[in-house]
């Protein structure tokens, strides 16, 4: 608010009460005694108007009393007069008396707010009208707070005691409630409206301390300051504070820093609409206490923004009761507990604020998606969360081709509440608008399709009904005579072997994808093709994304064809050389063997020898940086060193000796077969067969060394 506009209040008058409460030592406070033994208590949030569930919910979680915290439906006829058009459309959009179809007419773009007034009663929006009459009556005491969508003034008839209902209790910042249950003498103290910081010092439509216009409601700094008052003179060590606010404390330092300040032990709250509840201590979110005081010190400088420019125009104008709310309301906003280690902080064993560890927050879903009971029993307080949670079926009726299966859930007690409300945007949206975008076209290559049964394998007249069992993939059924038997039996026999031909061939091909070049994985891999010989269809949601996440990012186990059967490999992957096997008549060291092949120029990367004995040096392995380098060096078979010739050809790996090479030795086994291929690489394919033999031969198998195709 800036300095020159109006003062504290949006309305016309000043921000005291018409009928101001004596300041006496008197609160409007009551103890109920529910059950001395054992009882439950459900707590729902947001029930916006459907009263006639609160019975109903009630029942199903066999409680005895119900804490609601905000958007309760206190709105009656006169009610829509005062609703601008901005709330009444929030109203319609997200109330469970509105039917689907009828709120998708009622929130078209084409309809004006003048069509939308003209068309809403107050029976789509809430039934306390009927509650107010006596038409629905509360079976258990009810104890709500107002929420941010609410009418003020019909909330004021309340404190003034206009209006009166069975059952139903405000809590507010002049009332407060005792239920005494389970040995547990549980102590409500209610703050209702939204927290909106610049709006602290605006009374609205609402006298004294509450503030409102227009159907919504927000907190005043006069609130918590009188709340304060109310609890101090309420205060008795041997009762459990419980804090009912509509604005969350996990997310508004305000709320946090008035915990602190009631010392209440327990805060229910509501405002953020999830689909699931979320229960929480500071200690068990923040990282560490320096993380709690941040977020205390941003809603106190929040408030001080406001505070700073309307202070003198507060000042004029509250009254001195007013005064000591408002002194009460700066001592929360100052309420900020020291670091660690600081001067004046809480004598306790790791010197923290005792609230850090020691108060628990539970945040709720709207009453349609679920709640919270407290099982009260023996001096213990345990905790039962229901959410119906998000559905994420959509993700596969979203793909043509597949059906969802939905697990069962318990039906929630507001009739077409679930499917009537609309979806926050901070929850994942319906099903019908995540599906809308995938094409008909872009099916998934990761989800199988039912089989299709076609015209051919519809049974004919007078033949079984009964599904046929299949053997190897081929239909079977009772043979019919002896050749139908035998044909089955060849068909059979046709498939082992088909079955074992595969199984050899993948056997084969994964041994030859083990000895594939290293190198070409750091090289995006072509995209996988089916067996058609055509690229898997990729749809077009996902080829337009800008900013695709890691799982689009194309970091994908590797597709192959073996199903999933295929263990992943942990032997050593060889990389790729080019090495040369040499056979000396006389031994030769490493620089006379680099001179023989060209000295520097000659690409030689390293020269080793299986024996280490320098008289029985006459076998050597030439190591080369690239595969011309080694054609090169290949030539010089038969040249001469030393005056005796040398033979030179291509050295085979490791694994190619110990399957092919000892095998097939003098045998003309499969292990020559590898060689081949290292020579048809190199381009030496007249001359491979011939070479393999030699190197079979020739003794190359007895190294000790590991030299890798």
């Amino acid at each position: 608010m800036h300095p020159t506009s109006r003062p504290a209040s949006s309305s016309t008058r000043t921000a005291i009460s018409p009928n101001p409460r004596p300041h006496t030592n008197q609160v409007n406070t009551q103890t109920k005694v529910l059950d001395t033994l054992h009882g439950r208590i459900l707590c729902i949030a947001d029930v916006r108007g459907r009263l006639s569930a609160l019975n109903d919910l009630a029942r199903e979680a066999n409680a005895k009393a119900i804490i609601h915290t905000g958007d309760f439906g206190f709105f009656e006829s006169i009610s829509l007069e005062r609703i601008n058009d901005r709330t009444l459309r929030h109203l319609t959009m997200y109330s469970p008396l509105i039917a689907t179809a009828q709120r998708n007419h009622l929130l078209a773009p084409e309809n004006t707010p003048s069509i939308i007034r003209s068309t809403v009663d107050i029976s789509l929006i809430s039934e306390f009208p009927l509650l107010l009459s006596g038409q629905i009556k509360l079976q258990i005491p009810v104890y709500t707070v107002w929420g941010a969508c609410e009418d003020v003034i019909l909330l004021e008839k309340f404190r003034t005691g206009a209006y009166a209902i069975d059952n139903l209790h405000v809590l507010d910042e002049a009332t407060t409630r005792c239920l005494d249950v389970g040995g547990v003498k549980l102590r409500l103290l209610g703050l209702g409206g939204a927290l909106v910081p610049h709006k602290m010092f605006d009374n609205g439509d609402g006298h004294a301390t509450i503030a409102g216009g227009q159907g919504t409601m927000w907190t005043t700094a006069l609130q918590i300051g009188e709340l304060v008052d109310t609890a101090q003179r309420v205060f008795d060590p041997t009762e459990t504070r419980l804090l009912v606010t509509h604005a969350s404390p996990g997310r508004e330092g305000i709320i946090a820093q008035l915990g602190l300040v009631l010392k209440v032990d327990l805060t229910i709250s509501a405002g953020l609409h999830f689909r699931y509840a979320s229960s929480y201590n500071e200690f068990s979110v923040q990282g560490d206490f320096e993380g709690f005081r941040h977020k205390l010190l941003v809603g106190k400088e929040g408030f001080d923004k406001v505070w700073d420019s309307v202070r003198a125009q507060v000042d004029s104008v509250v009254d001195e009761h007013q005064r000591i709310f408002l002194d009460k309301a700066l001592s929360v906003i100052e309420r900020i507990p020291r670091a660690q280690g600081q001067l004046g902080a809480p004598p306790t064993a790791t010197g923290e604020e005792p609230a850090w560890k020691n108060c628990w927050n539970w945040n709720l879903c709207d009453a349609a998606f679920g709640s919270l009971v407290f099982d009260i029993k023996e001096g213990r307080i345990s905790a039962e969360l229901k959410s119906q949670g998000f559905n994420y079926a959509y993700r596969r009726t979203a793909i043509p081709g597949t059906v969802a299966h939905t697990p069962n859930s318990t039906t929630s007690s507001l009739p077409n509440a679930a499917a009537n409300l609309p979806t926050k945007g901070s929850t994942p949206a319906p099903a019908e608008k995540l599906a809308s975008p995938m094409s008909k076209e872009a099916k998934s290559p990761l989800v199988a399709t039912s089989p299709v049964i076609s015209a051919k394998d519809t049974p004919k007249e007078g033949t079984s009904n009964l599904p046929q069992t299949k053997t190897n993939g081929t239909p079977t059924g009772p043979p019919s005579d002896k050749a139908e038997k035998e044909k089955q039996k060849r068909r059979d026999k046709k498939d082992k072997k088909d079955k074992e031909r595969v199984e050899r061939e993948t056997k084969e091909r994964e041994f030859a994808e083990d000895k594939a070049d290293v190198s070409s994985s750091v090289v995006d891999p072509p995209a996988p093709q089916a067996k058609s010989g055509k690229a898997t269809p990729v749809p077009d949601e996902v080829a337009k994304a800008s900013t695709p996440d890691v799982l689009d990012a194309g970091l994908k186990s590797p597709t192959t064809d073996s199903a999933g059967m295929r263990t992943p490999t942990l032997r050593r992957v060889h990389k790729q050389t080019w090495t040369l096997f040499v056979r000396l008549q006389a031994p030769a060291n490493e620089t006379e063997l680099r001179d023989f092949f060209g000295g520097e120029q000659s690409g030689i990367v390293r020269v080793s020898y299986p024996h280490v004995q320098p008289r029985t040096q006459r076998l050597a392995y030439v190591e080369f940086g690239d595969e011309d380098n080694m054609k090169a060096g290949l030539e010089k078979n038969n040249e001469k060193i030393n005056a005796f010739p040398v033979e030179v050809k291509i050295a085979m790996g490791k694994e190619e000796r110990d399957r092919g090479g000892a095998r097939g030795r003098g045998r003309g086994g499969r292990g020559g077969a590898f060689v081949a291929r290292g020579l048809a690489a190199a381009g030496l394919t007249g001359r491979a067969r011939g070479t393999d033999t030699e190197a079979r031969g020739s003794g190359e198998n007895d190294k000790t060394g590991d030299t890798a195709v």
